[in-house]
């Protein structure tokens, strides 16, 4: 890109962001990050360090998000039918994760934004030491309430909706609960999203056009955003481009 392209660019992307910042602002967001590995394989590299790559955009997009003022974010970072992947994908993945984890202790953008993250999905499946690392942070950030970050680990929808459904049983056996409180208020509080708002909008990169189990009972009313670029191309003009497709949305509720 010449100067003068990037010159324009930055132009652009400024005039854009201003525009943006005037309209609704989703309050929570979810980001489904895919394509780490075809972004490694796209330039020649083992596809494990595509992941390496991924963890670096994340920073730069949550900034976004912070200056967006977007309440909160759920970020979809290891499934459960991850686990099918090779054990030492896995262990690379964990690795990785358990390092910028250690960084995001430490990390000004969290602690200056008061920002309480938290960790969702079977954990007990992690290792000790990943885990041991997630409630420190959690500990650390308990009680920050400006903003909220959301890291899905382990993490599949239908499985936390069999969580719930367990977890209601038990209660219903138990005395704790009738079969007449069932509602959807009642199972979303069973959820392990329970605190959170549904996301108003979930974007996903690297062209598929699906949810792949993610949020699947909050998402019932969420706005739906698919881009063609890799995780690691992900881009700030895409950011706000979904930011910007939200906005021009009616959104109805059935109504």
């Amino acid at each position: 890109m010449s100067e003068l392209s990037r010159l324009l660019y930055t132009i652009f992307i400024d005039i854009l962001e201003r525009e943006v910042k005037k309209g609704p602002i989703p309050r929570h967001v979810g980001i489904i990050m895919d394509g780490n590995r075809r972004y490694a394989k796209k330039l020649g590299l083992d596809p494990k360090l595509g992941h390496v790559f991924g963890a670096q955009k994340l920073e730069e997009v949550l900034k976004w998000c912070l200056d967006l003022g977007i309440r909160e974010v759920t970020l979809y970072a290891f499934s459960t039918e991850n686990f099918k992947r090779s054990k030492e994908e896995v262990e690379h993945i964990f690795n990785l994760m358990k390092s910028k984890l250690e960084e995001l202790e430490k990390s000004d953008m969290i602690h200056k934004n008061k920002v309480q993250v938290r960790f969702i999905g079977r954990l007990e499946l992690l290792p000790d030491d990943l885990r041991k690392t997630m409630r420190k942070i959690e500990d650390l950030t308990k009680d920050y309430d400006r903003y909220r970050l959301n890291v899905a680990v382990a993490y599949g929808g239908r499985s936390e909706i069999v969580d719930a459904i367990k977890n209601i049983v038990r209660d219903a056996i138990e005395g704790r609960i009738h079969v007449e409180d069932i509602s959807e208020a009642l199972i979303s509080k069973y959820l392990y999203t329970k605190d959170s708002l549904d996301p108003d909008l979930i974007i996903r990169t690297s062209g598929e056009e699906r949810l792949s189990n993610f949020l699947i009972w909050q998402s019932a009313y969420s706005e739906l955003y698919f881009v063609d670029a890799l995780w690691p191309e992900f881009t700030k003009l895409d950011f706000l481009l979904a930011i910007r497709s939200y906005q021009k949305r009616e959104r109805r509720f059935g109504r």
